[in-house]
């Protein structure tokens, strides 16, 4: 093997199309081209002497050899990486790219300007920000942080509890004046609902009331959809009553385009959280942002600490 030929940005190469599957997605990734992401992992290899990678036509897996060596990769570039963190100190390490996945009504509306104020203060960080409401792998897809709304499943990441997202049941005056306002909860089994059908049970409430009994009742409306910012323009729309997130609409709620409904009446808070990539934890431009969000977030509207 000649020692030469290993080099970082090939290292790299390798462990990302080695998390990914895929060269071509590497490539922009990187802002390459393919032929030069395949170079640099069949230089690799004849370095090494070894195999570490199978490519068939659908997806690129690795070899034994390319497992046992892809896990001594991550801790080197990692060791790289905080070296030069540690080598310019503290202010200076400020530096280079964050990778962000957020829900994507939470990203628009409300993270978006954190970043921004984020990068006022640290004008060398990069973000990009990723927006999506489906679970993805952080480390297949580049990812140093996620936040999320729901429940987590993911043991391999660190968890970051940021609080509980509070909702309520909301519509616009024009659909008030309409249909009436509903003054009970069975009188909501006669109005228009808008539904997410990205949430499981959207088909019921589920409302605790003023003597903390739980009451579950039936949901239904002509509108449905997948997208928190297309629920936030139907209820703006006075299509019909919603259940939402006070971050949602806080702005519509504030100038009286909407109005909150059976204020005596709460839905579950849903917990807000963060996933870390752990090799990622420790960089400083990494931890940098991670403790920037999680202050700021415990302050958007109807985030709390414990469930209402």
């Amino acid at each position: 093997m000649d020692k030469s030929d290993v080099t970082l940005e090939r290292m790299l190469s390798f462990v990302r199309v080695a998390e990914r599957g895929s060269l071509s997605a590497v490539a922009r990734e990187f802002g390459i081209g393919q032929s030069t992401v395949s170079r640099h992992l069949r230089e690799l290899e004849e370095a090494i002497g070894a195999p570490l990678l199978a490519r068939t036509t659908r997806r690129v897996t690795l070899t034994d050899e390319g497992h046992r060596y892809y896990a001594k990769c991550v801790q080197i570039l990692r060791l790289v990486e905080q070296a030069g963190d540690e080598a310019r100190g503290t202010s200076s390490a400020a530096a280079g790219m964050v990778r962000i996945s957020c829900t994507a009504a939470l990203g628009i509306l409300q993270i978006n300007r954190l970043i921004f104020d984020f990068q006022d203060r640290y004008p060398e960080i990069g973000v990009d920000l990723s927006l999506t409401d489906e679970r993805i792998d952080l480390v297949r897809e580049g990812v140093d942080i996620a936040i999320r709304l729901g429940p987590l499943t993911d043991s391999s990441m660190k968890l970051k509890t940021l609080g509980q997202s509070r909702r309520f049941l909301a519509a616009a005056p024009s659909y008030l004046s309409a249909r009436g306002r509903p003054a009970s909860l069975q009188d909501l089994q006669v109005h228009e609902g808008i539904r997410m059908t990205n949430i499981a049970g959207s088909d019921t409430l589920t409302l605790r009331g003023p003597d903390n009994e739980v009451h579950t009742i039936p949901f239904e409306g002509r509108f449905q959809t997948d997208h928190g910012l297309a629920a936030r323009l139907a209820v703006s729309a006075g299509r019909g009553i919603a259940p939402v997130h006070h971050w949602l609409v806080d702005d519509l709620l504030a100038d009286g385009r909407l109005e909150i409904l059976l204020p005596d009446y709460s839905l579950p808070s849903v917990p807000l959280n963060m996933l870390i990539v752990p090799e990622r934890a420790n960089i400083a431009r990494v931890r940098l942002l991670i403790d920037y969000l999680a202050d700021e977030i415990a302050h958007l509207p109807g985030i709390s600490k414990s469930e209402h």
